[in-house]
């Protein structure tokens, strides 16, 4: 393959849809192609070959983790860059992939800074990042309007999506549930609304930091009476405002669109609407 090329694998289009965006904001030169998921992966990569692979964990058919671990054992692919983007953090997790051989983490949510960094630094100990053309790599000053270029682009022909309380799967939950948002690198305790298969709406403490619409998000549900098993929900910000109409309002109203479609994650989803209702 021609030039300098990377291969974006998960199994959500919007996912993928920024980071696309982001690469080609930043390496004007880069040739990017995608797969919907670890399978799909694996039949173009046993074609053809790529400079620096992004690859999620959480894939229906075949995982992140287990795609690696078919590349490493084949001929030449032994030092192939591999980044795994995951909001699995924790120790077992990361010894996992560092023992199958990846080459870096990026933790969901991640900002567009945070993908470039590693994406960047991935292209330079492999002595690529200097074949790309066009300008040179940059820090970016607007991730968030990237995030909404990427959507509008990608979903230019799609029909205006209608609130999330015309859905029929859904529940206004009488004592609301406590959850974790974490967006941009940022954890936000939360109490949850309104909650489907869709979106969530949740209520967060103003902090420091707002976060931005259109970020990548990620929703950790307490699941069970003492919060024994926690969901991990894929997403983006789709709306945020003020509770309450004054300025120096203390609670945001935040709506988190779903983008996941791991079938583990929505039949438990599905199990706490249920239990909620």
């Amino acid at each position: 393959m021609a030039n300098v090329s990377v291969l974006v694998v998960d199994d959500a289009p919007f996912i993928r849809d920024l980071i696309k965006k982001a690469l080609r904001s930043h390496f004007p030169g880069l040739q990017i192609e995608e797969a919907v998921n670890g399978s799909k992966a694996r039949q173009v990569l046993g074609r053809v070959t790529f400079d620096l692979i992004l690859c999620d964990w959480e894939m229906p058919e075949l995982s992140g983790l287990e795609l690696l671990q078919w590349l490493r054992a084949q001929p030449g692919q032994e030092k192939t860059p591999f980044i795994m983007v995951t909001s699995r953090g924790d120790r077992d997790n990361v010894v996992q992939a560092i023992q199958a051989g990846v080459s870096d983490y990026v933790g969901k949510p991640f900002s567009n800074e945070q993908l470039i960094a590693k994406v960047s630094k991935a292209l330079q100990r492999s002595g690529k990042l200097q074949q790309l053309r066009g300008r040179p790599v940059q820090a970016s000053t607007g991730h968030a309007q990237e995030s909404v270029n990427a959507l509008l682009g990608a979903r230019k022909a799609a029909p205006s999506a209608e609130p999330a309380v015309e859905e029929p799967q859904e529940v206004v939950l009488r004592s609301p549930a406590r959850a974790q948002l974490r967006v941009a690198g940022q954890q936000h305790a939360c109490v949850i609304r309104r909650l489907s298969l869709r979106d969530a709406q949740l209520l967060v403490r103003r902090g420091e930091q707002i976060p931005s619409l259109f970020e990548s998000a990620v929703l950790d549900l307490e699941q069970g009476s003492e919060g024994s098993a926690v969901a991990r929900i894929n997403g983006y910000l789709h709306s945020l405002s003020a509770l309450e109409e004054r300025l120096d309002s203390e609670w945001l109203l935040v709506v988190i669109r779903f983008v996941d479609q791991d079938p583990d994650k929505l039949e438990k989803l599905s199990l706490m609407i249920a239990g909620a209702g």
